[in-house]
């Protein structure tokens, strides 16, 4: 396999598997997420990609995820975030705290276990439960984490999610109803909403180049002035540094209002995803402590237990304490269904937006919660 025809395969299957999700029933309710780590570990199992092409697939796999982060960094309106409404806001505090709070405690009791690195799996939890996989990605970047075991967290992640919002949809609203107060209808919470900017007049094509050659500035400034930063590792500071960029950069109208950036950005995601379980060694896979599912369902639905039980102290509603949840844990993207399943779309706008947030902290918090532990803090 030349150089120039990985390329094609790395790029060219997630495009591929993204259209057929958008027009193949079968492929809708899996999702193209699911879709590309299936497809890769097809891909790296069969042995298809020769040890010659993997230093192309590393090279796609860090490029993607790094002009992925500004180009979804740059639909966030920060100064939005001033006008969420109070009990939105608290709630997704809560969401944040209990997944922090959870991860810390699972990283003493592992490591009292004999796991090693587990601040490593503190870190991709906090990350993944506070914004969603772009979250997972880039910390998995940043600390260095082992492809297997990265792909092992991702790939539990997911059957762990598709329970949890199973449950989300079915009978947590009954469960929660019992000790959460009921949604006051009268409450304006649109307060919390996100003012609906349309997208710039300029075409595709320009609003295509714009994105990407403003993520192409981001990665460069980031890769130029990391090394300069000093008091943490080149790659940690490479991440924060594309993060920060990107939500600079998304106080800048025509920035913030190109339609295109994010959904490139999601692709380069999928990308990601896919190159990543392409490079699945079943022998490495089969070694891993299987003791890492029992730390993302204890993480998951250990958080969501606390969270539940702050939100009834704070005496926030079910309906904002779910849909919080669900913009935390299963990023902003869910948002919109948890709502219809409520049936209450005065909490759409509150969702997205602090799931959006939690999407634009989520890396940072990661970070330093596994830098912290890891450091014996």
């Amino acid at each position: 396999m030349s150089e120039l025809f990985s390329v094609i395969v790395y790029l060219g299957v997630p495009a591929v598997l993204l259209l057929g999700s958008r027009h193949v029933a079968a492929m809708a309710k899996l999702g193209p997420i699911v879709l590309c780590y299936c497809a890769g570990l097809i891909l790296g199992v069969t042995g298809l990609v020769p040890s010659t092409a993997e230093a192309m697939r590393t090279t796609v796999t860090e490029a993607s995820l790094g002009l992925a982060l500004p180009l979804l960094l740059f639909s966030v309106n920060v100064l939005a975030w001033r006008r969420l409404a109070g009990r939105a806001l608290l709630s997704m505090f809560l969401a944040v705290a209990s997944v922090v709070f959870l991860s810390t405690l699972l990283f003493y009791a592992f490591s009292a276990g004999g796991v090693e690195r587990a601040e490593q799996l503190s870190g991709m939890a906090v990350g993944m439960y506070t914004g969603g996989i772009a979250n997972l990605g880039a910390i998995k970047l940043a600390l260095g984490i082992p492809d297997a075991r990265y792909l092992l967290f991702a790939t539990l992640d997911t059957l762990a999610g598709a329970a949890y919002l199973l449950f989300v949809l079915t009978k947590a609203p009954s469960f929660f109803a019992r000790f959460l107060p009921a949604f006051d209808k009268r409450t304006d919470v649109e307060e919390g909403a996100v003012p609906d900017e349309n997208g710039a007049a300029a075409s595709p094509v320009v609003q295509t180049v714009t994105a990407l050659v403003a993520a192409g500035a981001c990665v460069a400034a980031a890769v130029l002035l990391a090394p300069m930063v000093g008091i943490v590792e080149t790659e940690i500071a490479v991440i924060t540094l594309l993060t920060t960029f990107g939500l600079v950069l998304s106080f800048f109208g025509p920035i913030r209002k190109n339609v295109v950036a994010t959904k490139l950005g999601m692709y380069l995601i999928y990308v990601f995803s896919f190159c990543v379980a392409a490079s699945l060694d079943l022998g490495a896979l089969r070694t891993m402590d299987v003791s890492i599912l029992v730390f993302i369902l204890v993480a998951l639905f250990g958080s969501l237990a606390l969270h539940a039980l702050l939100c009834r102290l704070m005496r926030v509603d079910t309906d904002t304490f779910l849909i919080t949840s669900v913009a935390a844990i299963m990023s902003p993207a869910f948002v919109p269904m948890v709502a219809r399943s409520l049936n209450n779309p005065a909490i759409l706008m509150s969702g997205m937006a602090t799931g959006i947030l939690g999407f634009a902290i989520g890396n940072y918090l990661g970070i330093v919660v596994a830098l912290l532990l890891g450091s014996g803090v």
